[in-house]
């Protein structure tokens, strides 16, 4: 029985992205997506990685060696011991550029630090940037804000008002921030401005990074957890003027880039990097 399952399930990949909030998994069979998964971080991402592999191959009556190769990628990505680690530059463009093959600019918003990455008409990394020195502008600073409202970052993504009557935080650090908004509602401040004010804040942070990269381009890719947000989603299109794209999972788009490349190791039509090193691996 075992013999059998291992001969029809040779075919499939993994990519694994161990990220500072979340953990994700994507198997691919077939240049399909087989399975995807998405467990939290927690203190441990060493723990985190090896539970969800555990946690995809059970689901799928599998063996974590039945697995052919797994590639794995995020801040977490040097804590498993599986077959390769690429950097989530190259992951998440690879994985984005799979679903969105016209796609020219990609923003992450992750949980501790938010990245443009630019792409050639090839789907090839041009360029990049990232922001992860503070909390602002990333999910983290959400999650605190939520905080202070007292409810779940999912509620309060549905909370925001009219942008137009948002009221301005200006502080870029996040604790003073926080005091801003404390110091509004004291002052009773209609509750939708203040929420509105701080998906304006996010998205004016992120923009900041990335409008050299956007230029004259009429949309972009938003992807991570942040991507789920319809507040801040609305605020970035209005600051921006382009219209955004999100894919229908935000959170497992480097998974399924990393999952891609590992097909690329064993199958060598599949080796979309060889020899570009527009892309960086380590």
């Amino acid at each position: 029985m075992r013999e059998g399952i291992i001969e029809k399930m040779a075919d499939i990949y993994g990519g694994l992205d161990i990220g500072s909030v979340s953990t994700k998994l994507v198997l691919l069979k077939d240049d399909e997506i087989y399975g995807h998964y998405v467990i939290p971080t927690g203190g441990n991402s060493r723990r985190s990685g090896n539970e969800i592999l555990k946690l995809g191959a059970a689901d799928k009556g599998l063996l974590e060696k039945d697995i052919r190769v797994i590639v794995s990628t995020g801040y977490g990505r040097y804590n498993v011991d599986v077959g390769k680690q690429i950097s989530e530059i190259t992951c998440q463009a690879r994985g984005v550029a799979w679903l969105i093959p016209d796609v020219r600019v990609i923003i992450d918003i992750g949980g501790q630090d938010f990245k443009v990455i630019q792409l050639d008409k090839k789907g090839h990394v041009k360029n990049f940037a990232m922001n992860d020195k503070c909390a602002a502008g990333t999910g983290r600073y959400l999650e605190l804000m939520a905080g202070v409202f007292s409810v779940d970052v999912k509620t309060f993504g549905t909370m925001g008002g009219d942008e137009d009557r948002a009221v301005e935080i200006s502080s870029v650090c996040t604790v003073f921030a926080e005091s801003e908004v404390v110091s509004h509602i004291a002052k009773g401040t209609d509750e939708k401005e203040i929420i509105a004010g701080v998906f304006g804040a996010v998205s004016q942070r992120v923009f900041s990074l990335a409008k050299r990269y956007i230029g004259g381009d009429k949309w972009f890719a938003l992807t991570g957890g942040v991507a789920k947000n319809p507040g801040v989603l609305r605020a970035l299109e209005k600051i921006s003027g382009c219209s955004i794209k999100v894919p229908e999972e935000p959170q497992i788009t480097a998974a399924i880039g990393a999952a891609i490349l590992a097909k690329g190791i064993i199958d060598p039509q599949h080796r979309h990097l060889e020899g570009d090193t527009s892309y960086p691996t380590n």
